[in-house]
């Protein structure tokens, strides 16, 4: 049993596993490998000078696993409420979690099927997001969306950031007040 599944591993995905995991929270990472961003030639995300999407994808992936979350590879085929958690079932095995965050990116096949409200999206090429409020809850009480799929910009410093957003919400929720999380340099004297 997981505290928070994480559907995608995407910059909103991982970003919301390292915050997750980082955390102390038993995080499940599922990537099916469909990442828009690992098209992507990113030279405008903060910090970074140039870096292709698989790369990003890919260091994402292992700072999270690095923090403790399991990340797997698998392609999520459901997910259905059973009393106090979810029980997600893919193309390989079965998981259960006591939250969800969906970070599908461009894809919401899944998210319509489990019965997750979705509206219209107003990014160019983004027929239908999430319908998520700013905290990023969905229509299912314990299932949070993240990222393009919850109705942000593409661009990756902007999906990682609500990745990470996401993630303080819902640790804030879980431990029953703001949850920050700063760590400081410590510099030598």
């Amino acid at each position: 049993m997981y505290d928070v599944a994480v559907i995608g591993a995407g910059p909103a995905g991982a970003s919301a596993a390292i915050f997750l995991a980082k955390a102390g929270q038993k995080t499940l990472v599922i990537d099916n490998g469909r990442s828009v961003t690992r098209r992507a030639l990113i030279k405008n995300h903060y910090g970074v000078m140039e870096i292709t999407g698989p790369a990003m994808v890919d260091l994402g992936k292992e700072h999270a696993k690095m923090l403790g979350a399991d990340v797997i590879s698998a392609q999520v085929t459901n997910v259905t409420k059973s009393g106090d958690h979810f029980d997600l079932a893919t193309d390989q095995d079965a998981y259960q979690a006591s939250h969800v965050i969906l970070a599908t990116g461009l894809y919401t096949d899944l998210i319509e099927q489990i019965g997750v409200r979705t509206k219209p999206g107003t990014e160019p090429r983004i027929k239908t997001v999430v319908d998520a409020t700013l905290e990023g809850k969905t229509s299912i009480e314990g299932i949070w969306a993240a990222g393009t799929v919850a109705g942000v910009s593409m661009h990756t410093i902007i999906t990682a950031g609500d990745g990470a957003k996401v993630a303080v919400n819902l640790l804030s929720e879980i431990k029953g007040e703001r949850y920050v999380d700063h760590d400081v340099f410590k510099s030598e004297q």
